[in-house]
């Protein structure tokens, strides 16, 4: 059994980390930490576990093998390197850390305590993201010209996103960091090849401290494009995949959780769009990080992905606010 204390319920999926916590057989809370003490000691009340005031005491104690970090994007480092410190393995929610700098910090430590890090990067494991994998690796498409993701939704018009994610300090970003994670490492996965270049453009509708709605684009060595888009500011807007190469075209929830295809490169899906299958998704992050645990291994492909992602945001939140393209060589490691 992998014993695993909550490291803040800040995070609006801290209680579904919690529940997949519960679910898996091989694994429990046993603790929590919050830097919200009264909410802490509220979590740890209704799971029935020990509330920590401190979290070196929480991270010093023998039967806790593990940490689940949901705190503000702001204490990833310092949380992490305490918990690496302390021998105890890490799962987190996106981002890893909002600067390649602090990621680099992180992963230091993590090998040099030979711990297992894994970051919740769910849509990596969804059946569409597996689908599309399968039809680039065939080449279906040709090369890849463009690739287009959005996901969005109402939370700041609709008010129902909670106050404290539009606090720039604490969440350094807005609907780009925060719902923007999601299309930016799809679209870089997509796109099958490393960026040179981002541009970014936030909007305030909502006049918060944070965007809340965001594109980014992504320029290739090829000239492929990735477009990015996130917002909190948008009803009825769908979750969204776009791929386009010289020779044929991917689309996805436009609106319907449907797969369609089109490309000359097959002859049954040349004159028409063709709905392909959706398998079932695979083990998701968490899930995977038990694994990793368990069997000593290492999440390569994950984290190779959380650090591209950290590196992407940070150039986009620099373009944003210096109004201009950043190359992502300019960023400090």
């Amino acid at each position: 059994m992998i014993r695993i204390g909550k490291i803040s319920y800040w995070h609006v999926h801290a209680w579904d980390y919690t529940k997949q916590a519960g679910a898996h057989p091989d694994a429990e809370i046993v603790a929590v930490w919050d830097e919200n003490p009264e909410r802490g000691k509220e979590a740890a009340d209704q799971q029935g576990v020990v509330f920590y005031a401190s979290l070196d005491e929480m991270l010093a104690q023998d039967n806790i093998d593990a940490v689940i970090v949901d705190a503000p994007t702001r204490m990833h480092r310092d949380v992490m390197l305490k918990a690496a410190a302390a021998g105890k393995h890490i799962f987190t929610e996106k981002v890893l850390a909002s600067t390649l700098h602090e990621v680099n910090e992180i992963l230091e430590a993590v090998n040099r305590s030979k711990v297992k890090l894994t970051v919740s990067l769910p849509r990596l494991n969804d059946g569409y993201t597996l689908a599309i994998r399968d039809i680039l690796e065939q080449e279906l498409l040709g090369q890849v010209t463009q690739v287009r993701v959005r996901l969005s939704h109402n939370g700041a018009t609709a008010g129902w996103l909670p106050e404290h994610f539009y606090n720039l300090e604490d969440c350094q970003g807005g609907a780009l960091i925060d719902l923007g994670c999601h299309p930016m490492y799809l679209t870089r996965l997509f796109l099958q090849q490393e960026p040179v270049e981002v541009k970014a453009e936030y909007g305030y509708v909502t006049g918060k401290e944070v965007e809340d709605n965001a594109v980014a684009t992504l320029s290739t060595p090829s000239g492929a494009i990735g477009i990015v888009e996130a917002g909190f500011v948008n009803n009825f807007s769908p979750f969204c995949i776009e791929i386009h190469g010289t020779d044929g075209t991917i689309l996805y929830g436009t609106p319907d959780d449907k797969l369609l295809i089109r490309t000359s490169r097959k002859e049954d899906y040349k004159d028409a769009w063709v709905e392909l299958p959706i398998p079932g998704p695979r083990k998701s992050a968490f899930e995977q990080w038990i694994g990793h645990i368990q069997q000593d291994t290492n999440a390569d492909e994950n984290l190779a992905f959380a650090v591209e992602l950290t590196r992407l945001m940070e150039a986009a939140n620099q373009s944003a606010r210096e109004h201009r393209g950043v190359r992502l060589s300019e960023l400090q490691d």
